[in-house]
């Protein structure tokens, strides 16, 4: 169990450093600095489509052992391999290092975590994300073959062009 001083301490910004819109980045990143944001909460901190989530979407290793996320605000989704390493980016909030999916990631993911996000959701960001010139068509195709969802996404990417 974590102390409740535990859990104020992560919810701080770290010192020097004033709360920002992404301070629940900041806090569930201090407290697992090996997960990497995603999902719906990359996609906000990239300014791509509407949605706002209310927890912090965070992926971490398969393998990894049972996480003690009492009192934040988290979603954890567990992947392996090159789905969890590849096309992620570092970046500071709040002083903290944040790990988080690029523009490029979040779509095929949603698309390959079925029912997790939606379909609704993949799709408005892919048109967005695409609108606002932030991903490439290599970059999606790529993520694309990681996630295994190629084939899915084809009719989506060719829906762009």
């Amino acid at each position: 169990m974590v102390s409740s001083s535990n859990q104020r301490e992560a919810c701080m910004p770290s010192p020097g450093h004033e709360p920002t819109l992404h301070h629940s980045l900041a806090a569930v990143s201090k407290r697992i600095p090996r997960g990497v944001v995603c999902l719906i909460s990359a996609l906000a901190y990239h300014e791509i489509g509407t949605q706002l989530p209310s927890v912090v979407w965070l992926a971490i290793n398969q393998r990894s052992r049972p996480l003690v996320t009492e009192g934040l605000p988290v979603k954890i989704i567990r992947f392996s391999g090159r789905a969890l390493t590849e096309g992620v980016q570092e970046h500071e909030i709040e002083g903290v290092s944040v790990r988080m999916t690029n523009p490029a990631r979040p779509s095929p993911i949603a698309l390959s975590s079925g029912n997790k996000v939606g379909v609704d959701v993949a799709l408005e960001a892919l048109r967005d994300a695409w609108r606002k010139r932030k991903v490439t068509m290599a970059d999606l195709d790529r993520f694309a073959k990681i996630d295994r969802v190629t084939n899915v996404m084809r009719p989506y990417l060719e829906m762009l062009t």
